[in-house]
């Protein structure tokens, strides 16, 4: 199991997927970090619909925004299940940056991480719609770029020792990039397609909902007597607590078939009647998870062994669970690592080099 790096293309664009967001690949190719001109920025993205290569040509100067939110959502996602049998993992070397993770590609030959519509699809389309919007939003405000700027429609009356100033985060414009570039290929009658535009636009719902105003102060002495307000973005981290939370908490769906003037369409319901139903800011999926213990090419895991454990932990995270009952290996590890600091009037710290030992508990 590896993360983010190095990006390859190994398979020719013909064998991928139409039903796999191969767009995420954008996150590590170190290509799609700088502007570059647009035909090498949006012609060499892979598995791009006809109406997101439009919006990229259109938009060209926010894509490496839109690159460094889907890389944001991954790190984020990473994070958050970095202590879980499902840990977010990436597949270096590859088209289908998750293995393919939502998908069974047919263009490699490797473990995909997680089948098409568990809670672990539904949290990852949540927390990369998330990560463009956030991007966007707030490469925006810092001026970036000349077709979006600061957010002057949303002010309202000034408060009580404070003004409206600075740079409010315009975040519609940063869901609307999301909106139209992520769920372009979302536009099919079937149940994945619904659950994914549901799950998308809880992601971006997720970062409007925690807006908050942001102040300055100015007067003598930092005495605050005026305050500077705008509108800002919270950090992401907190943006993806709250999606874990609501994956946590996410509804199980049945797929309903009705058939319509255009065919038979799919539509997703809720399983248990007597539960609440999902709002637009829940998560939803209606594929049990795997278990995640051994390597299964059908359901999508990589399993746990080796995966390092916390012998002290009842948690998910600790050698119990998370080793699935096999048992864990003990090694120990000597690092070398700074002790002793010292603090020098003015203005520097001086450490010594110590060695220290640790115990490391990986599952069998």
């Amino acid at each position: 199991m590896i993360y983010l790096g190095c990006f390859l293309f190994l398979c020719g664009l013909t064998h991928v997927t139409a039903s796999y967001p191969i767009w995420w690949s954008l996150a590590v190719g170190h290509q799609y970090s700088s502007l570059g001109t647009q035909p090498i920025l949006c012609g060499s993205i892979p598995g791009l619909v006809p109406k997101q290569l439009r919006f990229c040509r259109n938009y060209v100067e926010i894509m490496p925004s839109v690159a460094e939110g889907v890389k944001l959502g991954i790190q984020e996602c990473q994070h958050q299940f970095r202590g879980r049998r499902w840990n977010c993992t990436t597949v270096n070397d590859n088209l289908a940056i998750f293995g393919p993770v939502l998908d069974k590609g047919e263009c490699v030959r490797i473990v995909p991480v997680v089948s098409a519509a568990t809670r672990e699809s539904a949290f990852v389309h949540a927390i990369a719609s998330a990560g463009v919007a956030f991007a966007v939003t707030r490469s925006c405000a810092e001026g970036s770029a000349t077709i979006c700027g600061c957010d002057t429609r949303h002010k309202g009356p000034p408060g009580d020792g404070w003004k409206w100033g600075g740079c409010s985060e315009d975040v519609e414009f940063g869901s609307m990039v999301s909106r139209e570039f992520a769920d372009a290929r979302e536009n099919r009658p079937d149940a994945r397609s619904a659950m994914n535009r549901h799950n998308n636009e809880a992601g971006r719902t997720s970062i409007n909902d925690h807006m908050h105003l942001k102040c300055k102060c100015h007067g003598l002495s930092g005495s605050c007597e005026v305050k500077t307000c705008w509108w800002s973005q919270p950090d992401f981290r907190v943006i993806g607590d709250y999606l874990k939370d609501k994956y946590d908490s996410a509804s199980e769906m049945v797929v309903e078939k009705h058939r319509e003037s255009r065919g038979w369409v799919e539509t997703l319901r809720p399983r248990y009647a007597y539960f609440k139903p999902p709002t637009e800011r829940d998560l939803v999926y209606y594929e049990s998870s795997p278990n995640f213990c051994e390597p299964n090419s059908d359901t999508g895991s990589f399993g746990t062994r080796d995966r390092i454990c916390n012998l002290t932990s009842h948690g998910i995270d600790g050698c119990d669970l998370l080793c699935c009952g096999r048992g864990h290996n003990t090694r120990t590890e000597r690092r070398k690592e700074k002790c002793h600091c010292i603090f020098h009037w003015c203005c520097y710290v001086s450490c010594q080099e110590c060695v220290r030992i640790y115990d490391v508990h990986t599952c069998k």
